[in-house]
């Protein structure tokens, strides 16, 4: 079985969260995505602390999707620097990994 990712990024606003998780579904980058929000963040920006609100977007992925999952949040993104992290699947439903493998197999659109 492949090794699964979950991918995290946040937006400023709910309308490129929905873009970016559309691009990634209908490319095959992602089996599932979920848009969480708003969250409200507080990070180190250009020498002070911030505070906003933004949108989560969780996506589930596959360890050798994951450089063309980057890029296209990269060239979909609105931030100079967004946040993209992807954390490793450790354990979880067969199932439901399997369910995930199946919709990445199809190609590409």
């Amino acid at each position: 079985m492949q090794e699964m990712l979950v991918v995290l990024t946040t937006t400023e606003k709910e309308e490129d969260a929905i873009k970016i998780c559309a691009t990634l579904l209908e490319k095959k980058l992602a089996a599932c995505t979920q848009i969480v929000g708003a969250v409200k963040s507080a990070y180190w920006w250009e020498g002070k602390i911030e505070h906003a609100s933004e949108y989560l977007c969780i996506i589930k992925t596959t360890k050798e999707l994951y450089p063309e999952v980057e890029a296209r949040i990269k060239a979909e993104h609105p931030y100079t620097l967004p946040e993209i992290i992807a954390i490793p699947v450790v354990a979880g439903s067969k199932e439901y990994l399997t369910w995930i493998t199946e919709m990445l197999k199809t190609s590409s659109v």
